[in-house]
């Protein structure tokens, strides 16, 4: 139907009726008008059922039948506006309530609406020569899809008959809904948003005489209507020389042939010769006419087709270089975009990529120790592949002088990118020294010029890779090792054998209890140097190690290097113990003796790499460094790199790039790329065990964890509602490092104040026999204590605090229990004879200080484990568990959290539920990160929340 058909039965005003006044019931018919944009939409009900109640309705003129036949019938109508009725049609799209006819109109909306966010809207005029939009240009699936819905509209849908005497016509389906959707397209644009839309065409609602236009409108409209559309076909196979214009000639690269699709029959293409020619009457008599029309709307997106209209048949369009390079990119995209296709042949190929490649020297060692300590650097270039296959030398040189956006390889024409030819021309990208190589290796990428690009390792280094991420086997057992490993522990073994055997070192991170020990003291046999092991461990853990290594490696030698009268006299091999602490005070006593390995234990102690120890540990030489740990990152990343730079020096890179490329990044989860990225680099260096892995669960008995809240005391709620109230005020007036200060010093009252107030108080218990009153943790402290006791077990309690640890130990002993205390200030004999007293039963419970006693200690006689106060890292929490719940353990374990209801802990233990969940990928910094909470976040975290 045209703009110009008009509905002379058609009502003349409506109403404004909502969506929810119209029920999805009713049939609907569109009424085009002169102007697309003043359609209506009429719903009428053709049950004769009464319409919603309304001030008035219109009359709306239907056919319906009548006995044989059909008459004219006058039914009451609700009219919207298109624009108000757009969205009642779209919903009643898929309302199983709606009418048919409805549905229709509804799937018609809804892709017009689909066109005008294509930006399918051309510009055109009205018979009247007025300003309107039509829908366009269509696809042949926007055409195939609208004839579906109009051949699926019931007679309901177009019962408004056409007007004018003689017999009665309805409106052709196909024809009424094209008119719909250039009305759609019409109505969109003209919103009040649009700016200065006042007397302006094509955005004001009013309509606007075009005077003039008519030539240009009869070009759109003929460019909409058209039954066929053009693309080209690029044939690189001939070069000619040809006119540019301006008596200018230049040598042609390809050619572009017009090809001639029809709409009707997408199916049907010819080559615009052949369409000229006559011999493709299917397109229609208008066939030629409307390709030369498309192919003068196409020159407008891109000029070079321009000289195509100067030629009688516009069928072969001669290409420059410089146009076949323009095609490659923005060119193609401009008249895709504009409905015209290019097509490239059928053997044009565009996998041409290039690579970044590490080489190293043929007869290049293949071991990490002849590899590390060669001096020659290895070659970083780029190297070129067609379809994976690696270019030769010169075929990179016939690439490289190409001045061509194709060129011909293999007897292929291949698709060449600017860029690929730049990397062809400038191969060699330097030198890498053979830490930054293997990084590269183990990454699989490298930067350059500031950009992450794929790299790969050949020979020898590319052979190192492959050991270092292969599979590994257990070892088998070495001599003199008086012990059964468990299949874990023995490709433990494997693993650490290859590594220092590479002279790469590696960082042994199983979680506690999986028998790290065990496993390097079977490493010092394998090994079977005539050097010594030296182990670097914490004072409480000497013990520990030396009971172990004349336990399982009977006949070794073991010295400790520890106290006034320690020597390194007379050693020839075995073990040598010694403290973080000696090991800091005579490294240079330590440096001046050959090592076969150095351990270092509980190496988190050193995760600070410009502290003391930390240096100090760096200037003892070794072939093989080794780090234990059961906690490789507690707090950021900088403390891996602390570790891994010492057992493989260079690996990661200078510290403040390392966190600028990886630390940031994965910290802050933005990347999770970079999180990958880093783990391929650092998982072959380090090897991480846990308990929950399988293989490793069924040979430990289970765990159960409970949280336990715990209620505060009147006394301790009114000291905490104080502390937090006073601390407030002074921390709204203050800034930088001093408000960081107060923070950390509320937040520190606020957990002695959950623990205990005499804590906070800096009391001596003067009434021993009232001091479980004033806590409720101490309170149910007794209460585990009295359920344990009665069934003979035994029971570990952890607290951050040594003043509250003395609190606990002189209440139980008030209580006659039997219990001993180990903290920092414990000394190294002593220690061992509190273990000795604890493990043999004879002291049924031992509290101990969290940081002193939470790392090394075998404690598997307890299966109770108590943390009376909550640590900010999860991880300091999992290793004081782990001093019961570990390799010989034979019961199960339950451990207790004691958390204040309402309280700072109270949120805290939620925060730490979550960070245990990402504690192997990112970490954030524990207490210090509460410092840089707003005020309004900090008083939200600390204020007491009474129970409900």
């Amino acid at each position: 139907m045209s703009d110009g058909t008009a509905m002379a039965e058609a009502p003349a005003t409506g109403h404004a009726w909502s969506e929810d006044t119209v029920p999805a019931r009713l049939a609907c018919v569109y009424l085009p008008a002169p102007l697309p944009r003043e359609a209506r939409i009429a719903f009428w009900d053709p049950a004769g059922d009464p319409l919603p109640e309304a001030s008035d309705t219109d009359e709306l003129t239907v056919v319906r039948p009548h006995g044989a036949g059909v008459r004219r019938r006058q039914v009451p109508a609700l009219t919207l506006p298109l624009a108000d009725a757009l969205p009642l049609l779209v919903r009643a799209r898929h309302d199983p309530a709606a009418h048919p006819a409805t549905a229709c109109w509804g799937a018609a909306a809804l892709h017009a609406l689909r066109l005008a966010a294509r930006g399918r809207l051309l510009p055109g005029l009205t018979p009247s020569g007025h300003d309107a939009w039509r829908a366009g240009p269509l696809e042949p699936d926007d055409i195939a899809h609208l004839r579906a819905v109009a051949a699926a509209l019931p007679p309901e849908g177009h019962a408004v008959p056409l007007p004018g005497p003689g017999p009665l016509t309805l409106p052709a389906p196909e024809a009424l809904v094209r008119s719909f959707v250039d009305a759609v397209a019409d109505t969109l644009p003209r919103t009040p948003a649009a700016p200065h839309t006042s007397g302006r065409p094509f955005a004001a609602r009013e309509p606007q005489p075009l005077p003039g236009a008519h030539d240009w409108a009869a070009e759109v409209a003929a460019g909409m209507d058209a039954g066929v559309r053009v693309s080209l076909r690029l044939d690189l196979s001939g070069y000619s020389v040809f006119d540019t214009g301006d008596d200018q000639r230049a040598r042609a690269a390809g050619a572009a042939v017009v090809q001639v699709h029809s709409l009707a029959d997408p199916t049907l293409v010819a080559d615009a010769a052949t369409v000229w020619a006559g011999d493709a009457d299917a397109f229609g008599p208008r066939a030629h006419v409307d390709a030369a029309l498309a192919v003068r709307r196409a020159a407008r997106v891109w000029a070079p087709l321009d000289r195509l209209a100067e030629q009688d048949v516009p069928d072969v369009l001669a290409l420059s270089e410089e146009e076949v390079t323009d095609l490659l990119g923005v060119a193609a995209a401009r008249l895709a975009a504009a409905g015209v296709a290019v097509h490239w042949p059928r053997d044009l190929a565009s996998d041409l990529a290039a690579t970044a490649e590490v080489r190293a020297a043929p007869g290049s060692a293949t071991d990490g120790t002849g590899f590390f300590e060669s001096e020659e650097l290895l070659s970083f270039r780029w190297q070129l592949a067609l379809g994976g296959d690696p270019l030769t030398e010169a075929e990179m040189d016939t690439l490289a002088e190409a001045h061509r956006p194709v060129v011909r390889l293999r007897d292929r024409w291949v698709l060449v990118d600017p860029a690929l030819v730049r990397k062809a021309r400038k191969r060699e990208l330097g030198l890498l020294d053979p830490v930054d190589a293997l990084s590269v290796a183990l990454t699989g990428t490298a930067e350059v010029d500031g950009e992450t690009v794929e790299a790969v390792p050949t020979g020898a280094l590319a052979a190192l890779r492959d050991r270092l991420t292969a599979g590994i086997a257990p070892a088998e057992p070495p001599a003199g090792l008086d012990a059964t490993l468990r299949d874990y522990q023995l490709r433990g073994l494997a693993w650490l054998d290859l590594m220092t055997s590479l002279g790469l070192g590696g960082c042994l991170a199983d979680d506690m209890g999986l028998g790290k020990t065990i496993t390097l003291i079977a490493l010092h046999l394998k090994r079977a140097r005539t050097e010594p092991t030296l182990v670097v461990c914490p004072a409480s853990l000497l013990g520990n190690w030396q009971r172990e290594i004349n336990r399982f490696a009977p006949g070794v030698p073991v010295r400790r290097f520890h106290g006034a009268d320690r020597t390194l006299d007379g050693l020839t091999g075995g073990f040598v113990l010694t403290t973080y602490g000696t090991m800091r005070s005579a490294a240079a006593q330590l440096a001046e003796h050959p090592w076969g390995m150095v351990v270092a234990d509980e190496a988190q102690h050193v995760k600070n790499p410009y502290s003391a120890t930390a240096k100090a540990l760096r200037t003892i030489k070794t072939p093989a460094r080794v780090a234990l740990t059961g906690t490789p990152v507690e707090n950021n990343l900088s403390e891996l790199w602390a570790l891994l730079d010492w057992t493989t020096p260079g690996l990661l890179g200078p510290l403040k790039s390392f966190r600028a490329r990886h630390a940031r990044a994965v910290e802050n989860g933005e990347d999770a790329e970079a999180v990958e990225r880093l783990a391929r680099l650092v998982r072959p260096f380090m090897l991480r065990r846990k308990k929950s892995d399988p293989g490793i669960v069924p040979e430990l008995p289970p765990k159960t964890e409970t949280d336990h809240p715990v209620p505060l005391s009147r006394e301790q709620a009114a000291l905490y509602e104080a502390v937090v109230r006073e601390s407030m005020l002074a921390i709204e007036e203050a800034n930088g490092i001093a408000r960081r200060g107060l923070v950390l010093k509320l937040l520190g009252a606020l957990k002695q104040i959950c623990d205990h107030p005499a804590l906070y108080l800096k009391e001596e218990p003067s009434h021993p026999d009232r001091i479980s009153a004033r806590s409720g943790k101490l309170a149910l402290l007794d209460e585990l204590l009295d359920t344990v006791l009665a069934e003979d077990g035994s029971i570990l309690v952890f607290t951050q605090y040594v003043g509250m640890a003395r609190l606990i130990t002189a209440h139980l002993a008030d209580r006659a229990v039997p219990v001993d205390l180990l903290h920092g200030g414990t000394p190294v004999p002593e220690r061992e004879r509190l273990v000795d007293r604890f493990q043999s039963g004879e002291i049924p419970v031992l509290v101990l200080s969290l940081k002193a006693a939470g790392t090394g200690l075998n404690l598997t006689r307890a299966g109770h484990v108590v943390h009376f106060d909550r640590w900010w890292n999860p991880a300091v929490e999992e290793q004081a568990t782990d001093r019961a719940y570990r390799i010989g353990q034979t019961q199960p374990v339950q451990v207790h959290r004691l958390v204040t209801e309402g309280t700072v802990e109270d949120r805290i233990a939620e925060m730490l539920t979550a960070k245990r969940a990402l504690a192997d990928a990112i970490l954030g910094s524990g207490e210090a990160a509460l410092t840089e909470l707003t005020d309004r976040e900090l008083t939200d975290l600390v204020s007491l929340r009474r129970p409900t």
